[in-house]
């Protein structure tokens, strides 16, 4: 019913924490710049940022896919309250306890997914570091 609003949330936090990150990086790269021990792409090709952008994609798909899905089914309506459950409280129990329980649970799914491309990229950016340059 409205399972996509908890990824669509996190989604808005993690692009507000990528932003945020992402100044700071910036910031702190222009501190540095003429400083023997600067910071280049070169030497960090995947900043944290970067990582927080893949999640937030990754998140904002879910949310969008999701939503067309629960629009196809009427379940999201172009009119206010938009989702039909929240028409009487019987359904929106319904709604709150299928948020709490299917929407959180996609949501830590995709997060966990994104970790794991975040070791695969860090390892295989170590190892390519590591190995002989021809």
């Amino acid at each position: 019913m409205a399972c996509f609003l908890v990824g669509a949330a996190e989604a808005a936090a993690v692009t507000v924490a990528a932003r945020a990150l992402e100044l700071r990086e910036q910031s702190h790269e222009a501190r540095l710049t003429g400083a023997p021990h600067s910071v280049s792409a070169e030497e960090n090709p995947l900043p944290w940022s970067r990582r927080l952008k893949w999640l937030a994609r990754l998140l904002w798909g879910g949310a969008l896919l999701l939503c067309f899905e629960h629009l196809w089914h009427g379940e999201v309506v172009p009119w206010f309250p938009f989702l039909t459950a929240a028409e009487n409280p019987a359904d929106m129990a319904e709604m709150l306890h299928e948020m709490a329980t299917v929407g959180v649970t996609m949501a830590v799914i995709v997060t966990f997914v994104w970790a794991m491309m975040v070791l695969a990229a860090t390892h295989i950016l170590r190892r390519s570091q590591r190995a002989p340059q021809r």
